[in-house]
């Protein structure tokens, strides 16, 4: 999501899947940023490569990609100049040394309150259950009222939180 700001996006989305009957864990960012030529795409793999003034190395995507390739799995990126990038990598859901996914409302909440004028929807689904968030809807809800109110932040949060909360919670016997 970093990534897709720094390229100017104003739309990103995020999908994750859980398919644990396949045990495979999807984990998709879309952007409609300015977008690779196929050679730099080639080259964003490597952590001494960067496109970035601010420092001489990229770390996020290469490892991204050894993490997924480590634990069964892939990472491909699609880019188009002008047309935006597509990262999508697969890991075994069962690995051992996977990694959890972390704390996704505040990775999520990082992006909607950057001050960058960018619209985020997410969709996490773990197994028949989805959770699904478009700041978009959110902001053609608020009119004039910025995600960065302290009732929005709240609500945000709140509603962040219970979402992926959602996910876990087994169903009674």
């Amino acid at each position: 999501m970093e990534n897709a700001i720094e390229a100017g996006a104003t739309r990103i989305e995020v999908r994750i899947d859980e398919d644990l009957g396949a045990d495979r864990l999807t984990i998709e960012v879309a952007d409609n940023g300015r977008g690779m030529s196929k050679e730099i795409a080639q080259r964003a793999l490597d952590p001494f490569f960067t496109t970035r003034k601010t420092r001489h190395v990229g770390l996020g995507l290469p490892l991204f990609a050894a993490a997924a390739r480590h634990c069964d799995g892939d990472l491909t990126i699609e880019s188009e100049p002008g047309k935006g990038t597509r990262v999508r990598a697969t890991f075994r859901h069962s690995h051992i040394d996977r990694a959890p996914l972390g704390d996704m409302p505040s990775a999520l909440m990082a992006v909607l309150l950057s001050g960058r004028a960018v619209d985020l929807a997410y969709v996490h689904r773990v197994g028949e259950a989805e959770f699904a968030f478009d700041s978009a809807e959110v902001r053609r809800e608020l009119g004039e009222v910025p995600l960065t109110h302290p009732a929005v932040r709240q609500w945000l949060w709140q509603t962040l939180r219970e979402g992926e909360e959602s996910l876990r919670i087994k169903p009674s016997d």
